[in-house]
């Protein structure tokens, strides 16, 4: 009797920009000055302890408005040093300007980013048409693949349907970074394209793996980098039910870092320094957080941690409670 084989599956391709990334924050010294040391220790440990795969610099979280040309290159310099051997490095690059932002994509180019992250442009609002063409020009400046950055709420300008769309016809647009709140638009495009998507917002992680997207960029895993990678190694491995607890989980510290009025650079920031990693203070027109704010983050952060202790994240015994 003839044997029947089942032929394997071809192989998945990896996401473009990794599968669990920080968006980083960017440390500075005491004085304010770009710390890359510091910057080099802090990837380090996200990467090789916290087990993301890939790193966001210069984002939002990364004070890219205020943070110079020259800081921008020498972030990506140092982090590509410390970890771009084992994990993907995507550098911000979007400003209101197209010029601009084109002479930011071939300098993280030239210092050894992996990919790029390209926010719609803010403030003069243009229409969609003028957006797609910002877009394509920054794509079209290097042979980085480029992952969008969709946040109407901070740029005042959403990325439609349709744009995404056309622009994922782009040979270098190959992701997206989705902060919309718009799942309906969300779920058309990653029907009808190859685009790679990524949860910009940590509270929509596992609804967004569940729909197809590949990961995510994660604000929270600053401080729980292996509590978020949780929420995906569940869903991957197939246990829906503990992906939903671990989701979950991190709505404790999630509500903490980005559901208040303070952004999550702030609080970020400010569990790094609390957890005794590298950080340093915010640049104006942030201000750093208090003492009773800094003492709520490190109870949520307490809690979900002990939440998920399971997976090897508990705050270490050293750090104050």
């Amino acid at each position: 009797m003839e044997t029947m084989t089942t032929p394997l599956a071809p192989p998945v391709a990896a996401p473009p920009f990794g599968r669990t990334a920080t968006a980083m924050i960017t440390p500075f010294t005491s004085d304010g000055e770009l710390d890359t040391d510091g910057a080099q220790r802090l990837a380090t440990h996200l990467v090789d302890d916290g087990g993301c795969d890939a790193l966001v610099l210069s984002g939002t979280t990364g004070e890219s408005p205020t943070t110079s040309d020259a800081e921008k290159e020498a972030l990506v310099r140092a982090v590509v040093e410390a970890v771009g051997d084992r994990a993907r490095i995507t550098a911000g690059v979007g400003t209101s300007d197209t010029r601009h932002s084109v002479a930011l994509a071939r300098s993280a180019e030239r210092a050894g980013a992996h990919g790029l992250l390209v926010v719609t442009p803010y403030y003069s609002r243009p229409a969609q048409e003028a957006v797609a063409h910002h877009l394509r020009t920054v794509a079209d400046a290097t042979g980085l693949p480029v992952m969008l950055y969709d946040i109407p709420g901070r740029t005042g300008t959403a990325l439609t349907a349709g744009t995404l769309l056309r622009l994922a016809a782009h040979p270098r647009i190959a992701g997206v970074k989705d902060c919309a709140y718009d799942p309906l638009k969300s779920a058309k495009v990653l029907a009808s394209t190859g685009l790679a998507y990524y949860a910009g917002c940590d509270e929509q992680i596992l609804p967004l793996r569940a729909l197809g997207g590949s990961g995510c960029v994660s604000t929270a895993a600053n401080a729980a980098p292996r509590a978020v990678r949780a929420v995906l190694d569940a869903f991957d491995a197939g246990d829906t039910a503990e992906a939903a607890r671990r989701q979950l989980a991190l709505l404790p510290l999630i509500e903490a870092v980005t559901g208040g009025e303070h952004p999550g650079t702030v609080t970020a920031k400010a569990l790094l320094n609390h957890l005794g990693l590298p950080a340093g203070p915010v640049r104006g027109p942030l201000l750093a957080a208090d003492a009773q704010l800094t003492s709520r983050l490190a109870d949520a952060l307490r809690t979900t941690l002990d939440r998920t202790a399971d997976v090897g994240t508990a705050v270490p015994a050293a750090v104050p409670g």
